[in-house]
């Protein structure tokens, strides 16, 4: 089916090599983070992907393996139709299959060509899951690693009718997975100022198969998110600090209570990234919650919190809203000054009042404070 004619080829191409860009860094996630940068949907998105890579012959290379080595674990295949499961079949007078409940499917799907389309996906997005063994893995032996990294496989009416669930994180083989990505992730802190890019990598490393949008609260993760989203920012990419940074926050407020310490330093990070990557919409409305929680935690007239107010004002500006926002800017000020006599921070929200009274009069606004 041709895509929308709002939608030229040249672009198509260059979001799927976006896409595989970010997949060369990371295993999951990639569609989404593309998506959200470009602000596309990610189904449009992930359909590209699917057309660009999907294999120039269809169907299985029937030469590579085994098929009765290749089979799916009992309860991972899944009709689309009953929702119900499909075992695996042997008989001795046809090719192996999976077998649907009695009256759903006619005849078996062709097990070969089912654990083809896995494995090329396995292959393709989750390599990282499969021994290594110095040569290249078959896409039907690679299929035999899929329930480490595959919640669920939906088949429809044909065998390449196929939608994946992935898990948010690979089931580990025997051995310290948590341990290395626990110390990928202290490696990383200590690299952050002195070598970032080394730094990021690690990180890449330590939450690869974790999709920001998806993954449950894990206490690793979410600290190797912050890092990550820290120095995302650091190198001047605030699109890709947002899923990390809301991730962190998201997963630190499950773990620990919205007004934790690091639930609020993960919620600055994500308002932050929002602001500067010129989500304004969203980046007022997590200031605003900073502000809340902070004022809750160590009292309305805390420098940090009076901050949150400041910040929150520029955000109002930056939206369009100027009298709110000088309202807003010129009472914090007063109470900063009051409470914190001498504070630098003082002078620096007084410029900025000044430089929004100016953009006013440039622009021949006309307020009732005016």
């Amino acid at each position: 089916m041709a895509f929308p004619s709002r939608y030229p080829s040249d672009l198509i191409d260059a979001v799927v090599q976006r896409v595989a860009d970010a997949r060369a860094v990371k295993a999951y996630g990639a569609v989404t983070s593309v998506a959200r940068q470009l602000n596309l949907e990610p189904r449009l998105v992930q359909k590209w992907v699917s057309k660009a890579t999907a294999p120039a012959v269809p169907g299985p290379d029937r030469s590579a393996a085994d098929p009765r080595e290749a089979h799916l674990r009992p309860g991972l295949l899944r009709c689309r139709f009953c929702h119900q499961s499909m075992p695996y079949t042997d008989p001795h007078d046809s090719a192996p299959g999976y077998q649907c409940q009695p009256g759903c499917r006619p005849r078996p799907l062709d097990a070969a060509a089912i654990a083809d389309v896995v494995g090329r996906a396995i292959l393709r997005q989750a390599p990282r899951v499969l021994p290594a063994t110095g040569a290249p893995t078959p896409p039907r032996l690679a299929a035999v690693h899929a329930d480490r990294v595959l919640a669920r496989v939906t088949v429809g009416a044909t065998a390449g009718d196929i939608t994946l669930t992935w898990h948010a994180t690979p089931t580990p083989m025997a051995g310290g997975l948590d341990a290395e990505r626990v110390r990928r992730v202290n490696t990383a802190r200590g690299l952050a100022l002195t070598d970032p890019l080394r730094a990021r990598q690690l990180l890449h490393a330590s939450l690869a198969g974790v999709d920001p949008a998806t993954a449950p609260a894990d206490p690793v993760h979410a600290e190797a998110a912050t890092l990550l989203a820290e120095l995302q920012l650091r190198l001047g990419h605030p699109a890709d600090a947002i899923g990390w940074a809301s991730y962190a926050q998201q997963s630190s407020t499950h773990l620990h209570g919205p007004t934790h310490p690091r639930s609020l330093h993960a919620l600055h990070l994500h308002a932050i990234a929002r602001r500067r990557a010129g989500h304004h919409q969203g980046a007022y409305h997590l200031y605003r919650q900073l502000g809340e929680h902070l004022a809750t935690t160590i009292g309305r007239h805390a420098q940090p919190t009076l901050a949150a107010h400041a910040t929150t004002a520029l955000v109002l500006h930056a939206l369009g809203h100027c009298q709110p926002a000088r309202t807003l800017l010129a009472d914090t000020i007063t109470t900063h000054h009051r409470e914190h006599p001498g504070h630098p921070a003082t002078a620096h929200m007084t410029q900025h009042l000044t430089r929004i009274w100016h953009d006013c009069a440039t622009k021949g606004h006309h307020h009732q404070d005016g």
